[in-house]
């Protein structure tokens, strides 16, 4: 019942997104659009207090109750963020709003945008440790909390492997590609003098000269 629960909810995530940008940029019902993008949160709500009553009632925890806890925490993290980089694009294609910036791909600017997913993979980390906690303490510390025990270990080890791809980016900046080399100008080095654009300029001739005569000649007529 969790997991369906959970593929309903996501998938009422992206009919909720999809139907209030609808409604803003294509029917222009901005309050209509901010209620339903606004109902996105009481999915997450509605399962929480599903899965709380369901090892209540007195579930065997499971690792979909592990998993119910990991999806509400990324959720929390980066659905707001999700929310907003789609809301730009429709404005920018519904609306005629300029183009939302892309995200830097080079350099520190890189660095610090990957640093910053990381930060929110941390917030969702915590809420999802500390719903699995809390679900611990509630059923009672035993063999029985042994999924939950296990999704905690999964939760660090996503943590920490984003943390190192982060870092890559830190360490080893990725470098934009070198510009292409502007054609050679007359004044360029290496470039050919002016005037030896293909076969060389002959030099100037001497002016002519006036030919002697010889005096053996004959003498022209009168």
């Amino acid at each position: 019942m969790i997991v369906g629960l959970i593929v309903a909810c996501e998938v009422g995530f992206w009919v909720l997104l999809a139907a209030g940008l609808a409604t803003r940029y294509l029917l222009g019902w901005r309050r209509t659009s901010v209620a339903l993008l606004l109902a996105e949160p009481l999915l997450e709500v509605v399962l929480f207090v599903v899965t709380a009553v369901d090892l209540d009632n007195g579930a065997e925890p499971g690792w979909a109750h592990g998993l119910a806890a990991l999806y509400i925490g990324f959720t929390v993290a980066y659905g707001h963020s999700t929310v907003r980089r789609l809301d730009g694009h429709a404005a920018h294609r519904l609306g005629g709003a300029p183009r939302p910036p892309e995200p830097p791909r080079y350099g520190l600017a890189r660095a610090r945008h990957e640093g910053r997913l990381w930060l929110r993979t941390l917030v969702a980390s915590a809420v999802a440790l500390a719903l699995l906690q809390a679900a611990i303490r509630y059923v009672g510390d035993g063999a029985s909390t042994g999924p939950l025990r296990s999704w905690q270990a999964t939760v660090l080890r996503i943590l920490a492997i984003h943390a190192v791809i982060a870092l890559t980016y830190l360490v080893f900046p990725k470098k934009a590609p070198k510009a292409a080399k502007a054609a050679k100008g007359p004044g360029a080095p290496g470039a050919a003098p002016a005037g030896e654009e293909g076969a060389a300029v002959s030099a100037p001739r001497p002016a002519p000269t006036a030919r002697r005569r010889s005096p053996c000649s004959p003498s022209e007529p009168g």
